[in-house]
């Protein structure tokens, strides 16, 4: 029998590899601390194991759960919905370049990151998202129109992430561009590059797959939240 595969549960190898500071649970089930990412795993799906879940949810906020495929119910957890993802890797890259100034992010550009994740909405951007990883962007006349940059870190793999663009920037490549320029990075560390599509997201898909990107396998994200409490009428 052959050991699964990392980017099998991407989530708990990065939990218990590169994002295992900012881990937070036990040996059975870890979220990321919730001001840098909604993000949860279990080291199996035991009773046992996502039994430890509902604790990992605070107040009203959420928990995101990656696997190769749904999960089951979870006693005192709500279910919010599940979505179909495709994981893509490249082992090599086609590049895009472009004519913008391609700008390394840093702590004073926060703000405006986390406004134009919130208007994109590219996933789940919490306030300190940007420190999960090294970010770009480009700017037009003073205004941050498009970046990307790294999320989940595991043994050997970089995750890219945090892809968006100005809606009235769209369609000239921005995208492809950054995206070039983070991967390209990835490679140059001795990492393989992999992202998550929506499945439904057949224009980014296909960005991606010129960029040299192929799908790897489907995913599922399942999104929990706490359990509604009954009151007494």
């Amino acid at each position: 029998m052959t050991d699964p595969h990392p980017l099998d549960r991407p989530a708990w190898n990065a939990l218990t590899s590169g994002w295992a500071p900012l881990a937070q649970g036990n040996e059975k089930a870890l979220r990321l601390e919730p001001d840098h990412g909604p993000f949860a795993a279990t080291a199996d799906f035991s009773d046992a194991a996502l039994a430890e879940l509902p604790a990992l949810i605070p107040p009203g906020r959420q928990i995101w759960i990656t696997e190769t495929a749904e999960m089951p119910d979870i006693p005192g957890a709500a279910r919010l919905r599940s979505a179909e993802l495709v994981q893509m890797v490249a082992n090599s890259l086609n590049p895009m370049a472009g004519r913008d100034e391609i700008l390394d992010l840093q702590e004073s550009d926060a703000p405006e990151m986390r406004a134009l994740a919130h208007l994109t909405q590219p996933g789940p951007f919490l306030p300190l998202t940007h420190r999960l990883g090294d970010f770009v962007g480009i700017r037009r006349e003073g205004t941050l129109v498009a970046m990307a940059g790294e999320r989940m870190r595991l043994d050997g793999y970089c995750e890219v992430s945090g892809v968006c663009t100005l809606p009235e920037c769209r369609g000239q490549g921005l995208a492809g561009v950054l995206i070039s320029v983070v991967a390209a990075r990835m490679l140059a560390r001795g990492e393989t590059p992999f992202l998550h599509s929506y499945a439904t997201n057949a224009g980014a898909i296909a960005l991606y797959e010129r960029l040299g990107f192929t799908i790897r396998g489907p995913m599922t994200v399942t999104i929990f939240v706490e359990e509604p409490t009954e009151t007494n009428p």
